[in-house]
């Protein structure tokens, strides 16, 4: 019965695999075709042999679109931005509200907790109207500091801390651990996974913003892979669906990288659970 049930259970994972990855083959597989038989629809599941449009886009792009390899030096260095941005303002502020008693301290818990109610349609236009008032528009740093602050990585990392044993606090005090020495050299340790699963979810939502770049970037060399993607699908020439395919399929790689290099880590602090 047990066998049964794991042959099951792979078959159906083996089946969920095959319906994530037809989508990505067949992306890939088109960026290897004639470009004017995708327009008319004519894709074929074999790639063809045009492999060198990798190395056209990269360095070249698209009419109207910077090349792909600088498009990708933006996105990633906005998804590492941001994502180390959230992590350090996070652990700080669930730290301050996890272990230090100060007045009103719930109440601030609170009003960060009420902000994940907020869509973010509702924030977008104010945010724009305080980054051009410091004169911050299509610059780097517009692009990133409206978000990294993380009411959702405030509250995980705030229930890891809850979560460390009073002993293990109570030991640190009678050791004559400061806050800073107590924050360095236990909570951190002890928490990695948690943050290093943090860290995976973080760059691969900085990586796949649109709509603040494309708000306050236009800038075409702040341009990111998502909204250069945009630019070549909307180029008032014919579109070279072939590069389209092929800046998607680059586009895809360094988030899959960053999960796999983290896998061990990301996988520990979903699952981890008491300390």
């Amino acid at each position: 019965m047990n066998n049964r049930t794991d042959w099951t259970a792979h078959i159906v994972l083996g089946l969920g695999v095959l319906l994530f990855l037809l989508p990505v083959w067949l992306v890939f597989s088109a960026s290897t075709q004639n470009p004017a038989m995708i327009g008319r629809g004519e894709l074929s599941f074999i790639p063809g042999t045009g492999l060198d449009v990798y190395w056209k886009v990269l360095t070249e792009g698209a009419p109207g679109v910077a090349p792909v390899w600088h498009l990708l030096l933006v996105s990633f260095g906005m998804a590492m931005a941001i994502a180390i941005g959230k992590i350090l303002i996070s652990v700080l502020s669930a730290y301050a509200i996890a272990f230090f008693r100060f007045p009103f301290r719930l109440a601030c818990f609170w009003m960060i907790f009420f902000t994940l109610m907020l869509p973010v349609e509702v924030r977008i236009i104010p945010t724009y109207a305080v980054m051009a008032g410091f004169g911050l528009i299509n610059t780097f740093t517009g692009l990133t500091m409206p978000l990294i602050a993380s009411a959702t990585a405030t509250l995980l990392l705030r229930q890891t801390f809850l979560a460390i044993p009073d002993e293990l606090v109570e030991a640190a005090r009678m050791d004559g651990a400061g806050p800073l020495r107590f924050l360095r050299d236990i909570l951190l340790p002890v928490s990695a996974a948690n943050i290093a699963a943090l860290f995976v979810i973080l760059f691969v939502y900085g990586w796949n913003q649109y709509l603040w770049p494309l708000l306050v970037a236009t800038d075409s060399r702040l341009d990111t892979i998502v909204i250069g993607i945009v630019k070549m699908i909307g180029a008032d020439t014919s579109v070279e669906w072939n590069r389209v395919m092929a800046t998607a399929v680059l586009a895809m790689l360094p988030p899959v990288a960053i999960v796999v290099l983290m896998q061990h880590w990301f996988v520990k602090g979903l699952t981890e659970g008491d300390k």
